[in-house]
């Protein structure tokens, strides 16, 4: 499995998301271990979770209780699989997402993730999205605090702007590993975050890589271009759109989330895919509906 950094630590270049095997939708458990299962097993070393991955109320931490559950049960060694968390997102369990910037329920919430996880300390901790109703500079101030407690060994942001993308890099004192954002075929808005991450050398983690859980299993009737592509190589559109993203820049990981062993599978297979100048330049040129 070709690697790529984050931090102080070398990862697969391609990760697995965890989302969609808690929330609305999921599988039963048993299928989602054996996604899991299979993750590893294909040389899968980064797998990205939140506390905020659930669907009931009660449930905060559905998908790393999992997570650690199938850690815990593999087969192999799991000591250099990177497990990120995020904290500062919630669900009340009616459908919506809420935010939760206080520094005070960042830190508690990573300490409660670090319990469902298990291990020393959280390998990576994103602030998962900003407050409205908190500074910035507050709610990366908790990782600060984290950090210097060893509660997480590194730290990192999700769904920011390149604004908070420096200022958290400032408030860190230049501990801010990565930042994850949202970028696939059709949402390619954060590409100056991206272009900024490759600028400061600090990892990128595209978060629905595939165009989010309703959507990826249409990637290629809705971009001819990576259709196409795919035909060429005989391969499915969304290896090829994780393929695409790998060229963009070496310090991209994508997480695509599955929830069936054949898609993470098919996934891990985009770092063996090469493409042309010509395709890259297509694919990334391509008009948008």
């Amino acid at each position: 499995m070709q690697q790529r950094t984050i931090g102080s630590r070398k990862v697969s270049a391609i990760g697995l998301g965890g989302m969609p095997m808690s929330i609305e939708g999921r599988p039963d458990e048993d299928r989602s271990i054996r996604t899991i299962h299979a993750a590893l097993d294909a040389g899968v070393t980064l797998i990205d979770t939140a506390d905020a991955y659930h669907r009931d109320a009660g449930e905060v931490g559905h998908n790393e209780s999992l997570i650690g559950k199938a850690l815990s049960s593999w087969s192999g060694s799991t000591s250099d699989v990177l497990v990120a968390t995020k904290g500062g997102h919630l669900r009340p369990g009616d459908g919506s997402w809420t935010q939760n910037g206080r520094p005070d329920h960042l830190k508690e919430a990573a300490k409660a993730s670090l319990q469902r996880l298990g291990g020393d300390a959280i390998g990576l901790y994103q602030f998962h999205r900003p407050d409205p109703d908190v500074p910035y500079a507050e709610s990366v101030g908790a990782l600060v605090d984290l950090l210097d407690e060893g509660v997480i060994e590194m730290a990192g942001i999700s769904n920011a702007d390149p604004s908070q993308i420096r200022e958290a890099q400032e408030v860190l004192g230049g501990r801010l590993v990565s930042v994850q954002n949202q970028f696939s075929p059709a949402f390619r808005s954060s590409r100056p975050e991206l272009d900024l991450c490759a600028e400061l050398g600090l990892a990128f983690l595209p978060w629905s890589p595939l165009g989010g859980i309703s959507k990826a299993g249409d990637l290629g009737s809705r971009h001819d271009a990576f259709a196409e592509v795919a035909e060429a190589h005989g391969v499915s559109p969304q290896r090829v759109a994780l393929a695409w993203e790998l060229a963009l820049a070496p310090i991209v990981v994508p997480i695509p989330g599955a929830s069936r062993p054949e898609s993470i599978e098919d996934s891990v297979q985009a770092v063996d895919l090469e493409l042309s100048a010509d395709e890259l330049e297509r694919l990334s040129a391509e008009t948008l509906d």
